[in-house]
């Protein structure tokens, strides 16, 4: 018998939502490695993050945080002094200006409160779409995409998740495959499986929970 494209489809899902559950067997208490205390703070660390370890962000942002503890300290910086603060981070000429105008038009267009929409907070500079599902999933618990870092696109190509490797084009794939209950913690899993075992250039394959799942797509066999 010829399987329909849509059968396949169906068994997909299925797949999907057996790694979604292993993963939350696997790490049940996964959460955002960005440290921070406020939505505010985790906006501006996650700015940061781009091309940069969480871990270097994490060494950097309690300095910041310090100085400018709201919007409008922020907003009223000088790009001298972030980029002071920040160099560490790689590419802080360009975060520091995102920054500043980040917390410039949170003050002047929204009153210093952070919206809660993709569309809302992707009108301030530095933040993606990417920066905003973090922001939405991990600060409100609003689930509006699975977040897609380098780990995310790597482990889902592995995984058979999906043929893409644009972050936005493999988002989607996801999301179809995922029920929305699950976008926020499967990208905090998905993200920890990367960093503990499913790692780039020397992934332990032995002890992965997901061994059983993964068609390991791209790789030798074990």
């Amino acid at each position: 018998m010829v399987r329909s494209q849509s059968d396949g489809a169906v068994d997909l899902r299925k797949r999907a939502g057996r790694i979604a559950r292993a993963l939350a067997r696997a790490y049940p208490d996964a959460i955002c490695a960005l440290h921070h205390d406020d939505p505010f703070q985790l906006l501006a660390a996650t700015i940061l993050s781009a091309q940069c370890t969480d871990a270097r962000v994490n060494m950097v942002t309690p300095a910041l945080f310090k100085r400018f503890q709201t919007p409008e300290k922020l907003a009223q910086a000088s790009q001298s002094e972030i980029e002071q603060i920040i160099q560490s981070t790689g590419f802080f000429r360009s975060k520091a200006h995102s920054l500043r105008g980040m917390a410039q038009k949170l003050v002047a267009e929204f009153d210093g409160e952070l919206p809660r929409s993709v569309e809302q907070l992707t009108q301030l500079p530095g933040v993606g779409r990417k920066t905003a599902n973090v922001l939405l999933g991990t600060a409100f618990g609003i689930a509006t995409g699975v977040v897609v870092d380098t780990h995310v696109k790597r482990i889902a190509h592995l995984l058979g998740l999906t043929r893409h490797t644009h972050p936005e084009k493999v988002e989607q794939d996801l999301m179809k495959l995922l029920p929305r209950k699950e976008w926020v913690n499967f990208s905090h899993r998905l993200i920890h499986h990367g960093r503990r075992i499913c790692i780039a250039r020397r992934p332990k394959c032995a002890e992965c929970p997901l061994l059983k799942l993964c068609p390991r797509v791209g790789l030798p066999p074990l």
